[in-house]
């Protein structure tokens, strides 16, 4: 079972990343399924598990067992480690299916035992805003500034949320096998050299 996951920064292109290398290896892809699987498991509408797998809990003091989140009573916080706890669960059933690519959800953190191939994703600010910008409705009239606040608050939810996992910091080298800067890059044109990377990765690591 050969698995790829990746951490991105907002903004970066990890997403289109993702989607290409794993069409081009034949892997299946799971970026918004689990979302979507979430909200039908818990019954809570897609919207909300996005923002709660976002931003991270809204409570102050979490307990981890075996990866497990619990915490004091408070009722207030149920539906979110709801979706936490079912986000893992997921994930881990999906990896199970077989060779496949995971964007973001903590997936490298979730899936650890199972030596996934660990990508991370990021770009300088200017670039971020560059492609939100390309990328936006036609009714999103945010500014720069504006822009580049939105993806600050993104990635520290995304911080906060590896946090509850894992005491690794979240961006940081060491905790991934590749990382990848997209400023400036055509990200279809990279591929090509991805894949062989991944399979070379795979193939050493029989």
């Amino acid at each position: 079972m050969r698995i790829i996951t990746i951490s991105r920064e907002f903004g970066s292109g990890g997403r289109e990343v993702g989607k290409r290398l794993a069409d081009a290896l034949g892997f299946a892809y799971y970026d918004r399924e689990i979302v979507t699987s979430i909200a039908e498991k818990c019954d809570l509408d897609e919207g909300y598990v996005e923002n709660v797998l976002r931003k991270g809990l809204t409570i102050n003091v979490p307990v981890t067992f075996g990866h497990t989140f619990y915490f004091y009573s408070d009722p207030t916080s149920e539906n979110e480690l709801k979706v936490l706890n079912t986000q893992q669960q997921i994930i881990k059933e999906l990896a199970q299916r077989g060779d496949c690519v995971m964007v973001g959800r903590s997936s490298g953190i979730i899936l650890e035992k199972e030596k996934p191939l660990r990508l991370f994703v990021y770009a300088d600010m200017d670039w971020k805003v560059k492609r939100c910008r390309e990328r936006a409705s036609a009714d999103e009239h945010l500014t720069d500034r504006e822009l580049e606040k939105k993806i600050r608050q993104i990635d520290a939810g995304r911080a906060r949320h590896q946090k509850l996992l894992t005491d690794r910091k979240w961006g940081d080298r060491e905790g991934y096998d590749l990382c990848i800067n997209t400023t400036g890059v055509e990200i279809k044109e990279i591929i090509p050299g991805l894949k062989e990377l991944a399979l070379c990765w795979f193939d050493q690591r029989k």
